[in-house]
């Protein structure tokens, strides 16, 4: 039999409409799917079938993908198949079919991961292998795809699920953005299912919820199973009717049952006057000393809006890629500011490969000076590269300290030109007083870049999908920018011996609506006192309540992947900030073995039991899979009741002071219309700004569609 490192060829792929600061279409964007060489000779490898089942239960989802792929070649041929790192996602199985029996993988540092598959593949023998691309891709390897054969293998990773404004979001990233231009240089492509396709999801949380929406799916069949449980389908397999030839046993249809090139997006909402709360979930082996627990903390509705006129800094990218869509730009910038208060002056920065003060200093929000800025906007043509942190300087310079200052800076945050050094961004950052509104766009926009820049100003950074609702996105973010906040949080934990405590790194101030997490470790069971510090427009707040902490639960042994996941990104984040670190570095492979995470310092190696055993590979991760399949099989049996994870119910955390009764929670903060956008304060532009902006996308779509 011959054997090939040929990988895999692209068919032309689907212009996305991408979403360019939620305002955009965005240039051909690549997707999820197999990756061959360009200029190769043979044929592509066919993803037969991918089927995705996601569970999302109160404080996390397990997303479990399955796929098969098929070598049409008459030789063995290594398939690699890429697709986008899910935000905050923690990759725990991985698993190939050997012998017709699925075999799962084990974590070791990367570069020892990588010569044992080069070495199997050499000879010869099945081996498979998961790597972490930095922040952009997960990357698996899979060598042989036998001649006119099948493969098959699973990937199941975890996430912290929260709510913002009693809005829940899912996505399953396939678009990756395509902005690594030397990857895209040399591969191409194959992103079309041939056979069969689905897409399911179980929604079960303890807290009502009174509607489920998948927006760019509308054939979605959404189902509410019971009061706590949801569903949401998507099928499509392949016709046996109509034009398709019989290849080598295989059925080959005339077109590809679904395309692995838009995000797939999950919204629920929760029902209105829910009560602020704190829920916990715990897992502490019978036996063991040291038990993981996770604390969702969801605020109540007392921060006040804001009424003083502000100072609003519009940072926008007119790089090459905005050709063609910067008229739906002016648009919305046109509606936008002008709704804005007669107390608020504004700004505008444009940058590409250099950046410019468009207004040259503040400009009152009077018709005539809009309509005179607007009409030398109109006059602006796109072109050249990215410079993101000339961009960014040039917006941050000439603020008035007196007034209440929002930056909004909409990138995916690829900087390719002038300065790239994350510590620079920073430096930059630290030093000024304002509040960076950061809009991610996109499945390969740099996460870590941005959240960072957004936590040293206080600020809220916002995911970006194309597959997003817009407008309801917007709507969240306009009431964060119209409302006070929290800040300088602090958390502490008294009472019991706990450790290892990891808050989000962008966790420092709380906005209108936002939860907080925790997560760590205990050593002592028993009841615990938690206090939330912080303050709200100068004057200090205090949030306190008691929970306890068991002896023994083992319902959610995916905690200990969850707090390791969390306290790797504390690392790497400390890492950017401060520099390398090799006391860091092994700390990161340390946890990461230990609890079976793919890292950008380890990765996952599948091979044959009896080459694990050679190369003395612990097989502790095949023990920890074992445990998480059983208590998910065991948790899908159970009914869930109502606030069944809440620990504040005796003692209220964030308490009503206006309610008759005592000890009565404050209602938490939730999207209604008396909510949404009128009221005391200024009207956020963003908001006006990019629902125009969406409609004009939505326009162009349609044109181009017809």
């Amino acid at each position: 039999m011959k054997h090939s490192s040929a990988i895999l060829k692209t068919t032309p792929l689907i212009s996305a409409m991408a979403l360019a600061g939620a305002l955009l279409l965005s240039a051909e964007a690549e997707s999820a799917g197999l990756l061959k060489p360009h200029n190769t000779h043979y044929p592509d490898l066919q993803i037969k079938s991918h089927h995705v089942d996601v569970v999302i239960e109160d404080m996390y989802a397990t997303t479990t993908v399955e796929q098969v792929f098929h070598n049409p070649n008459p030789s063995d041929l290594e398939a690699i198949y890429s697709f986008p790192v899910p935000d905050k996602a923690a990759v725990g199985e991985f698993s190939y079919w050997i012998d017709g029996q699925p075999v799962s993988g084990e974590v070791i540092e990367k570069q020892q991961a990588r010569q044992i598959y080069e070495s199997e593949k050499q000879q010869g023998r099945e081996a498979a292998l998961v790597e972490k691309d930095s922040y952009k891709t997960f990357d698996i390897s899979v060598f042989p795809v036998k001649a006119n054969q099948d493969v098959r293998i699973r990937l199941v990773y975890l996430q912290n699920t929260m709510t913002d404004t009693g809005i829940g979001r899912y996505v399953y990233p396939l678009e990756d953005g395509g902005v690594d231009e030397q990857k895209l240089s040399f591969w191409s492509r194959n992103e079309a299912v041939e056979e069969a396709f689905s897409f399911n999801v179980k929604l079960r949380t303890s807290y009502p919820v009174d509607s489920i929406r998948m927006p760019k799916h509308p054939g979605a069949n959404l189902q509410q199973i019971g009061p706590h449980d949801w569903s949401a389908t998507l099928t499509n397999q392949a016709s046996m009717t109509g034009s398709s030839e019989e290849h080598s046993g295989q059925i080959q249809t005339a077109q590809p049952v679904a395309n692995l090139n838009q995000d797939i997006m999950l919204y629920w909402r929760h029902a209105p006057d829910l009560p602020a709360a704190v829920d916990m979930l715990a897992y502490k082996e019978q036996g063991n000393p040291r038990g993981t627990f996770k604390l969702s903390l969801t605020p109540g509705s007392d921060l006040p809006r804001i009424s003083a006129g502000r100072d609003w800094v519009f940072v926008l990218d007119i790089s090459g890629s905005m050709q063609g869509k910067f008229s739906s730009l002016v648009e919305g910038v046109r509606q936008g500011l002008g709704k804005l208060s007669p107390n608020d002056r504004f700004r505008i920065v444009l940058f590409n490969d250099r950046a410019q003060s468009f207004t040259q200093g503040f400009i009152p929000a009077e018709p005539g000076q809009i309509n005179s800025i607007l009409q030398q906007l109109d006059q602006v043509r796109p072109g050249n590269g990215t410079n993101l942190y000339a961009g960014l300087k040039t917006g941050i310079d000439q603020l008035d300290t007196d007034r209440s200052t929002a930056l909004v800076l909409v990138t995916d945050g690829v900087a390719n030109v002038g300065n790239t050094e994350k510590r620079r961004f920073l430096d930059l950052l630290e030093k000024r007083d304002l509040r960076l509104f950061t809009f991610i766009m996109g499945n390969s926009a740099n996460r870590p870049l941005l959240e960072e820049m957004t936590r040293v100003s206080n600020g809220f950074a916002l995911s970006i999908s194309n597959a997003d609702d817009i407008v309801g996105q917007l709507m969240l973010a306009q009431q964060k920018m119209s409302h006070a906040a929290l800040r300088d949080i602090e958390v502490e934990i008294d009472g019991v011996r706990s450790k290892d405590l990891v808050k989000p790194r962008l966790a420092n101030t709380l906005y209108h609506g936002q939860q907080l997490t925790l997560l760590g470790h205990y050593y002592q069971p028993g009841e615990a006192e938690i206090r939330l510090t912080g303050t709200v427009n100068g004057q200090k707040k205090t949030y306190t309540t008691r929970f306890n902490l068991p002896e023994t639960s083992e319902t959610h042994p995916e905690l200990e992947r969850l707090w390791a996941f969390a306290a790797i990104e504390e690392l790497q984040a400390e890492m950017d900030y401060l520099g390398v670190d090799k006391d860091s570095e092994q700390a990161i492979v340390d946890t990461a073995v230990e609890y079976g995470l793919v890292t950008d310092y380890t990765s996952m190696i599948v091979v044959r039991d009896e080459v694990f055993k050679a190369l003395n590979i612990q097989r502790s991760n095949q023990q920890r899979i074992a445990k998480e399949e059983q208590a998910r099989s065991s948790r899908a049996t159970q009914p869930v009741t109502a606030e069944q994870h809440r620990v504040d119910k005796q003692q209220p955390m964030f308490v009503d002071q206006n309610a008759a009764q005592a000890n009565q929670s404050q209602p938490r903060a939730s999207v209604s219309p008396s909510r949404s956008g009128s009221g005391a304060g200024a009207v956020s532009p963003w908001l006006v700004f990019l629902i125009a902006a969406s409609i004009a996308l939505l326009q162009l779509r349609r044109l181009k569609q017809n």
